[in-house]
């Protein structure tokens, strides 16, 4: 298979160190790299990075598709929608050992093909009688 039509490992990764965390009663956190479209709070980005507890106590309707990591998060008690691009991970890690993976970033650029990227318009059918 050539690299183009084949999926990218790291969100599968990501996905199996995040669950390792859980199953061993760790913290996972992610370092992020962060840019135009990394939707975090940015009042805590420094260096173009922000580092994220993605525990289940500290996150809610958390998914991590083979794109993006979305999920609702309370920062200095304001509700906020974090959306990160699977490739602007640069690490997921275990806040109590630090155990965990590093990743290459590539930046994100939109493409017209990509809908579930944030803020992209949905078509929607309207029944018509």
């Amino acid at each position: 298979m050539s690299e183009s039509s084949s999926t990218s490992t790291k969100p599968y990764l990501i996905r199996a160190l995040y669950e390792w965390c859980l199953d061993n009663g760790y913290t996972p956190y992610l370092a992020i790299w962060v840019n135009e479209y990394t939707r975090v709070p940015r009042q805590f980005v420094q260096n173009d990075e922000i580092v994220l507890s993605i525990s289940q106590s500290a996150t809610k309707d958390l998914i991590i598709d083979n794109e993006w990591i979305s999920f609702h998060a309370r920062f200095g008690g304001v509700a906020q929608e974090v959306w990160v691009p699977v490739n602007h991970v640069m690490s997921i890690f275990a806040k109590e050992t630090g155990e965990g993976m590093g990743f290459e970033v590539i930046p994100y650029t939109p493409n017209e093909s990509t809908t579930n990227e944030p803020n992209a318009k949905k078509k929607v059918l309207k029944l018509v009688k």
